[in-house]
């Protein structure tokens, strides 16, 4: 980007989207509307290889550097995932030409000169529920995030009236995040991405994978499709008609 004046940093600090082209990456329309999103609650279903942990991991950059004091945690069902998205946080701090020093820096925890905390979790009740004030929770793989986490990570958000963003390819028609998805109501913005709308992934390779992973693997993976899981007896269509009271007597 070149040097960093007091206009561009001023503009950057008000726009995430200057942000993330002063670090290399050129947003899509759809990673411009997440990173300009002032939404609280943020469920975003996207197909693989879009850019969700590099366009999350800006936003957690932007926060960081430019809201001192903040407190972004990342979380997702593993430690490694977990690691993975903090890398790209601290790839692009140091991308940042007069970015603040780090006061303490290893590979699950940094913290700022000003102030701010970028903590790195795995995917576990026990292990999350002692840190709170937080200012940004980011959950990845969500869909595959139980709803203990969940329970275990919101209240860090209970006093800041911080932001929580989740996002995830489906993971079948079960668990918090496809619950939130189609009953949250409009607590929640929910941005969907499929394959066909990444300028990234050819109409080629969707075919290709098409024919290696079958229709409904394909539509999990690529278009944003809920799907019953595979273990269930019965799907979800049928389960619902047969909840139904409304039914002729037996009997008059």
């Amino acid at each position: 980007m070149g040097e960093i004046t007091i206009s561009n940093d001023v503009a950057m600090a008000l726009d995430p989207v200057l942000f993330a082209r002063a670090v290399g990456i050129e947003p899509d329309e759809k990673q411009a509307e997440l990173l300009r999103s002032t939404s609280r609650r943020v469920l975003l279903n996207c197909c693989r290889q879009w850019g969700k942990t590099t366009i999350t991991g800006a936003l957690a950059a932007h926060e960081a550097i430019y809201s001192p004091g903040a407190m972004i945690v990342l979380v997702s069902p593993s430690q490694q995932q977990s690691g993975e998205l903090f890398k790209k946080v601290a790839e692009f701090w140091k991308q940042l030409p007069g970015a603040p020093e780090a006061t303490q820096e290893s590979l699950t925890r940094l913290q700022l000169a000003n102030g701010s905390r970028i903590v790195s979790l795995p995917g576990s009740e026990r292990t999350t529920r002692g840190f709170s004030g937080a200012t940004l929770v980011i959950m990845d793989e969500a869909a595959r995030c139980d709803d203990e986490l969940l329970a275990a990570v919101m209240p860090m958000l209970a006093t800041t009236q911080g932001r929580f963003i989740a996002l995830s390819t489906p993971k079948g028609r079960r668990g918090w995040f496809y619950k939130t998805w189609t009953e949250g109501g409009d607590a929640w913005q929910r941005v969907s991405v499929p394959a066909t709308a990444c300028p990234r992934i050819s109409a080629e390779f969707l075919e290709e994978q098409q024919r290696i992973l079958g229709t409904t693997v394909f539509e999990q993976e690529y278009c944003c499709v809920f799907h019953d899981d595979g273990d269930s007896a019965f799907n979800s269509t049928l389960i619902q008609q047969a909840l139904t009271l409304d039914f002729a007597p037996f009997f008059t």
